[in-house]
């Protein structure tokens, strides 16, 4: 198995971010130069939004990652990397104002939400019109299997969400279900950026596959790392407010666990769920029984374990600064606190 620090340094994770992002700086730049010019629609609303949602930022992991796959074959890359990293980034916005307006969230990023902004209905066309943004962008590849690819991302995200719908506040949840949910809302995507930076370079399909399952495990990770964030980190470096997955009735792994091993907590964890609003004590209880039981550290170790299986498939190609920086995105993904 591929080597990952083991023991998390917020301080590390941020030089390491910090590093990887100097080496496509330049790409990254151009991306942000494309999504700005591409919202900067003549239908004003549509301009205003587009503009609120690029300055609202993010970390921008899926559209580097698509970007490294590509340099992973060669130093230079074309306009179609750029277009194909903003692509990823829209996909990803859209998703976020969607999930917004289904879990009822008033900040993301530390800013007003779009649906708490401009209310649901613009929200959801924002949404939608982002996701034909992208959808009309990878058209012009002509490449049938960057479709094929964006779309069963997209269908898999979707089906993600609706299942997890069917399953708040269900404290019966399994662990093979919730790793269900979280390969389709947030794997995919990450293994579809990685894919498609690898179509576009002409690699083969081993070259295809290895980056594909890098980004699914990758992405998976990252996944945990985020519920597992829910719990430890804070408001000011989360963007939103913390314990919001267990007000919004989400059973992630963590209180799978917690649950599964020690039944008696049900009662405590079911009365956080239904805490009134502005209140913790409750929340606050079952954070401290999550601790004492141990169940967020090996939720982390269970996050480690995907990164490592994201590092043993770059494996198959050669060494370079790339795979190298793909290497350690990984250990960033699970070493961040925010």
């Amino acid at each position: 198995m591929a080597e990952i620090v083991s023991a998390p340094s917020s301080r590390d994770a941020q030089s390491t971010a910090e590093r990887i992002f100097r080496l496509i700086r330049n790409e990254i730049m151009a991306v942000e130069e494309e999504f700005e010019r591409h919202v900067g629609s003549n239908i004003q609303i549509i301009a205003h939004i587009g503009s609120y949602l690029h300055q609202t930022g993010g970390k921008r992991v899926r559209p580097a990652l698509l970007i490294l796959a590509a340099k992973i074959f060669g130093e230079e890359v074309d306009h179609s990397v750029i277009q194909m990293a903003t692509v990823m980034e829209s996909l990803h916005t859209a998703t976020l104002v969607h999930d917004d307006i289904i879990d009822g969230a008033e900040i993301r990023r530390g800013r007003q939400a779009v649906s708490s902004q401009w209310g649901n209905d613009t929200a959801v066309l924002m949404g939608d019109w982002l996701y034909m943004f992208a959808f009309e962008t990878a058209l012009q590849q002509r490449d049938l299997g960057i479709l094929d690819t964006l779309t069963e991302a997209t269908r898999k995200m979707t089906e993600g969400e609706l299942i997890q719908l069917t399953l708040i506040r269900n404290m019966r949840i399994t662990e093979e279900e919730h790793l269900d949910i979280v390969r389709r809302k947030t794997g995919y995507l990450f293994s579809a950026s990685c894919r498609v930076g690898a179509i576009l370079r002409k690699g083969n399909e081993e070259e295809r596959q290895a980056l594909a399952d890098y980004g699914l495990n990758l992405g998976i990770a990252f996944q945990l790392v985020d519920d597992l964030l829910d719990f430890t980190s804070d408001a000011t470096k989360l963007g939103k407010p913390v314990l919001s997955d267990l007000r919004e009735g989400k059973v992630t792994l963590p209180l799978i666990r917690l649950l599964k091993n020690h039944p008696h907590c049900s009662a405590a964890v079911r009365a956080a769920m239904e805490e009134p609003a502005g209140e913790t004590k409750c929340a606050k209880g079952v954070l401290a029984m999550l601790a004492e039981y141990g169940e967020l550290e090996r939720a982390r170790d269970e996050a480690y374990a995907y990164a490592a299986r994201a590092q043993e498939a770059l494996k198959i190609f050669p060494e370079s600064k790339y795979r190298r920086a793909l290497n350690e995105i990984a250990q960033y993904i699970v070493e961040r606190d925010r």
